[in-house]
């Protein structure tokens, strides 16, 4: 596979395609592939969520994280590969004018993309800054909740990353993160390919691999809050395997899946705490129900 750094030139390149084309004509995403009508396979919509904002939602992710963030009047929230602010804009719905929102992307372009679409909402509390989330331009101890979707799985490396969220984060405070994770292995050709790199797949993780550094990093109360599989067309899968490692992969059982995770830091007051656990809760209930799914992996105790 590329070095850590190729990798990185990779995402910002593909960032920069999407950033200057119009939602219409993408034909490919960093979480969906070249080939016409599957760009944007991973995502799911927006649009039933308040602050949404089509101008900032270009289909490149894989979860709705905000949607189980628990954010609160008054939050500030962090969103990591904030692309042209659609996460940013619903948190802002959520944490409201008395908030404070700040994304992070390292692709220029699609930085000029969220700062324009920012100023167009007349928000003065929505923030684009351009770094690296493996080294993010954010104070120690200065965020109430970190949101992101589909980004990490294009980190190298995610342990920093996940260190990098735990220094910016109060006590007490939390993510809600959406990405994309494996169980099994992926055949060699799709590991060594560009494109499925910047497509969300060969730089992901295992999951359980993938949770293991949650913990490693010092988060508690881990809890995956929704999770379902990526399913990649076959004619997708033919342009990088044979037929037969096809027949291989399938019979492997190998799974590609989008997570939604929550975690918290620790520390915090108690009481406040307690508070916003038990909301938790119970949206995850509400969530799951209007879904008719699980919410949350067997014995977490939400569902």
């Amino acid at each position: 596979m590329h070095n850590a750094e190729a990798l990185k030139q990779i995402v910002r390149e593909k960032y920069s395609e999407i950033a200057l084309q119009d939602k219409e004509t993408n034909a490919t995403s960093c979480c969906g592939f070249g080939t016409p009508g599957t760009y944007n396979i991973m995502s799911d919509r927006y649009d039933n969520l308040s602050g949404y904002n089509p101008d900032a939602d270009l289909g490149l992710g894989c979860g709705l994280p905000t949607e189980f963030a628990q954010i609160q009047a008054g939050d500030t929230v962090l969103d990591l590969g904030s692309g042209a602010g659609n996460d940013c804009f619903v948190a802002r719905a959520e944490t409201g004018p008395s908030g404070k929102v700040i994304g992070v992307d390292f692709t220029q372009a699609m930085l000029r993309r969220a700062r324009e679409n920012a100023e167009k909402l007349g928000f003065q509390n929505v923030e684009f800054r351009e770094g690296d989330i493996e080294d993010l331009p954010v104070s120690d101890n200065s965020v109430d909740v970190v949101v992101s979707n589909c980004v990490l799985n294009l980190v190298p490396n995610k342990a920093k990353t996940f260190a990098e969220i735990f220094r910016v984060l109060r006590p007490g405070g939390h993510f809600s993160i959406s990405d994309v994770v494996l169980r099994g292995e992926l055949p060699e050709a799709l590991r060594e390919a560009s494109e499925m790199y910047a497509g969300c797949v060969s730089g992901a993780m295992q999951m359980d691999a993938y949770l293991g550094l949650i913990e490693e990093a010092g988060f508690e109360a881990r809890l995956v809050q929704k999770q379902k599989p990526i399913l990649i067309p076959d004619e997708i899968l033919l342009e990088y395997l044979s037929k037969e490692d096809l027949e291989a992969f399938v019979d492997a059982k190998a799974g590609i899946f989008s997570i939604t995770v929550y975690a918290e830091k620790p520390g915090g007051d108690p009481t406040e705490k307690a508070a916003i656990q038990a909301k938790r809760k119970l949206q995850l209930r509400e969530l799951a129900t209007e879904a008719g799914k699980t919410c949350c992996t067997p014995g977490s105790g939400c569902c």
